[in-house]
Parts: structure tokens; sequence; C-alpha cells
């Protein structure tokens, strides 16, 4: 699933090429996402100035004068930005059209991505129950200190909430607390004070860290200039089991929380 620095990296990518163009017309080819697109949809940017193009969390926001397009990419969704759209392939379900003539193509082989249209985003049932934003001020150890007192539940179970914390993915979670050397199972209320502003700096430092790279190479994502990113080159422990940690040699191992495939050295991290 494209993760927050894969989400940015798109935004990134798409800012630059959207923010004062006008909205043509929105082409759903296929409205039966994982929630279905509002067969009103087209008619509410037709014709609109994009004034931004945002993120919050893992949701792209594409901002008009009257309202927000709220795009998240699912799991295995991608946008791309043609400037001659061609014909559609497979799974290509949805054009943002621009009067120039280019579009915003969506591609979900899975159809679990969704898109929708709010006047107030903040107030969307998608984003207002959302945390921080993990690289915003609010985001400190302090802060995860105070959300994890008396909690019994795992550390990355507590990092993975969206609403402690928004867009931390599985993939980063798991390479930030190798960084902060906690054990991915310690209960989130039995961590102490140094080790929480560890984590939170961890955690900034590896999400900066994949942006500037581009974001992690999935097998199915790409960003909005159609190139894959290239974090996964420095990945520490995610989806290395059985292969030597990078600072004492001792086998990488893997177990399941929360559904979730977990990474960790059982000699670092405690």
């Amino acid at each position: 699933m494209p993760e927050l620095p894969e989400v940015e990296t798109t935004r990134r990518g798409l800012e630059p090429l959207l923010v004062d163009e006008t909205i043509a017309d929105l082409e759903v080819r296929e409205p039966r996402l994982r929630w279905p697109v509002d067969p009103t949809l087209p008619e509410l940017v037709r014709h609109e100035r994009i004034t931004s193009v945002e993120r919050r969390g893992k949701y792209l926001l594409i901002a008009t004068r009257n309202g927000s397009l709220i795009w998240h990419l699912g799991m295995s969704g991608s946008l791309r930005f043609l400037n001659d759209p061609g014909v559609p392939k497979n799974h290509d379900h949805l054009d943002l059209i621009l009067s120039t003539g280019a579009c915003v193509r969506f591609n979900d082989p899975r159809r679990f991505g969704s898109l929708h249209f709010c006047e107030a985003p903040e107030n969307h049932w998608l984003l207002s129950s959302l945390g921080p934003e993990p690289l915003g001020d609010d985001f400190t150890g302090h802060y995860l200190r105070r959300t994890a007192r008396g909690r019994r539940v795992a550390i990355k179970q507590h990092i993975m909430n969206s609403r402690i914390v928004t867009g931390v993915g599985n993939i980063y979670a798991n390479e930030a607390l190798f960084r902060s050397r906690i054990h991915p199972r310690r209960a989130a209320g039995r961590i102490s004070a140094q080790r929480f502003e560890a984590l939170a700096t961890s955690i900034k430092h590896v999400l900066d860290e994949a942006i500037r790279a581009g974001g992690t190479t999935l097998r199915d994502f790409v960003g909005g200039d159609g190139k894959p990113g290239y974090f996964q080159q420095t990945l520490a422990v995610y989806g290395r089991r059985g292969e030597p940690c990078i600072d004492c040699r001792t086998p990488i191992k893997q177990v399941v929380l929360g559904q979730r495939a977990t990474y960790y050295c059982p000699h670092c991290q405690r």
C-alpha cells in the first residue's frame, strides 16, 4: 500500500502541474471503488480552478475554491500526469481532465482506492478523526508518551493507529522502531520518556529520508511523475527475515502483529 512518503512524493510531483489549472471534466469509467464514486462529483468540480495540492496522512487533497477532492490510492493505486492521455488501459478508472487537454489518470487494479469531494475536507468523515501529522511540530515524544499512558497495546500497533498519529504505515513503523531500539511488542505504556523522544525523532527521520528518496519501491506504486521510489535500498529490517542485522549481525526475526508482518532484531531491540 502506498504510505505517507509515497503519497507525499505524488503530491510534490503533481503540485506544480496542477495548481492554477482549470478542471475541464472528471471522467469516471469505473465508479465501483472502495466506496462508490458519487455520480454528481464531475458536476461539482467541472470548470473549477485548482488552488492547491495538499496531503493529510495518506490522503491527497486537490483543492478548488468550492472544496477539495479527497483521493486515496488504496492498496495498489497510482496517479499519473499525462500530457497526451491516449487510450485508457485496464484499471484506468478515472481521469481528472484539465482545460489544457492533459489529465491526471487513476489506475487501481484492486479498486481499493477512493475519491470524494467535500467543501471542508477537515470535517470529512475520512479525515476528521485523524491524529497529528508525524512530520508536524505537534508530534513529539511527550505527545506519544501521553497517548500511551496506561496502554498495554504493542508500541508498533500504537504508532500505526491513525487516531494517535496519521500516516505511519507498516514499513516505516518497523524501521523507526529499529532505529530507536524498541521491541515492536513492548507495551506502549511501559516505555520511558527518553525512549519516546528517540522514537518520535526516528519516525520523523525515516519518513523524511523516504520522502527525499522518492518513497519506497513497492510492486504497484508509481509516483506522480511516473518514476518509482528508491528508499527500499536503505531498509534495515523490513522484508529482511533471516538476514543479518546491519549493526550486530543477529538474524532478523519476523512475527505478525495486528495482522501485519513485523520485523525486528532480537538483540538490538528491547
